[in-house]
């Protein structure tokens, strides 16, 4: 196995090891909040004029899963490593920062996808989907999950301690995922709370992802997938840069 491979199967059995930590308790996750939301508003809400509110929510809540455990992922191994100093290890050989990015932001898609299928494969039970676009479904997983491992590299090297990474997450990403669209259309919104939707990037991947399944969504999706696509782009060189300069590892 090359570096870059190595690093990878690492990083995957990192979290594999502890699935039920990483990916069953994520699942149960959302799965409370369907129950939660789906029986209190199915009989009071129709998204889309056709829509019923639990198949609604459903690709919502695994987007948000996606999201939140690649960010994650490549957040929590890092500040791990840091913190505990095994992190020398990986500096001691010669793996370049693109060797670091593709290992570190590929597990965190796997586990992203990974929790995301459960979520799904769950949800399907609760309300009929349909699957009008895979491909849309797909490309905003995978580009979504990219985007968030990317961001919690960044998380990852510029935190020192878990009270800073804890922080990071609490106060950016998941106001950001709540305000997204998971729970609602933002057509439902004042026009003023529309307007500032349309500024949070994570809207984009939610709105994207919902449409592959019911062809409808809040916003185009190929404006979402080039907002999405250009974030990740934007956050992907922003990792690369500081994992080259080795910002916060090799001090």
């Amino acid at each position: 196995m090359t570096g870059w491979q190595t690093l990878l199967y690492k990083e995957v059995l990192r979290f594999w090891k502890v699935g039920f930590q990483t990916v069953a308790a994520p699942v149960l996750t959302a799965v409370m909040y369907l129950l939660i939301f789906g029986h209190v508003l199915e009989d009071h809400v129709t998204v889309y004029n056709r829509i019923g509110y639990t198949a609604f929510l459903v690709p919502g809540l695994v987007m948000m899963s996606v999201l939140q455990n690649a960010f994650a992922n490549s957040s929590s191994s890092l500040i791990q490593s840091k913190i505990m100093g095994n992190l020398v290890f990986v500096l001691l050989t010669p793996l370049s920062h693109w060797s670091w990015f593709v290992a570190y932001v590929g597990s965190s898609i796997v586990r992203g996808l990974v929790v995301g299928v459960g979520v799904l494969l769950v949800g399907a039970w609760f309300a009929p989907l349909g699957f009008v676009a895979p491909l849309w479904i797909l490309v905003f997983a995978v580009t979504g999950a990219a985007l968030m491992g990317a961001l919690g590299l960044i998380a990852g090297l510029w935190a020192e301690k878990f009270d800073q990474l804890a922080a990071f997450q609490n106060f950016i990403i998941m106001p950001m995922t709540f305000l997204s669209g998971v729970f609602y259309s933002i057509a439902s919104l004042p026009d003023i709370w529309q307007r500032a939707s349309h500024l949070n990037p994570f809207f984009y991947m939610i709105d994207g992802f919902r449409y592959g399944f019911f062809g409808l969504s809040d916003a185009s999706p190929w404006l979402s997938l080039a907002v999405v696509a250009g974030t990740t782009l934007v956050a992907s060189a922003l990792a690369m840069h500081l994992l080259r300069i080795g910002y916060k590892i090799r001090s």
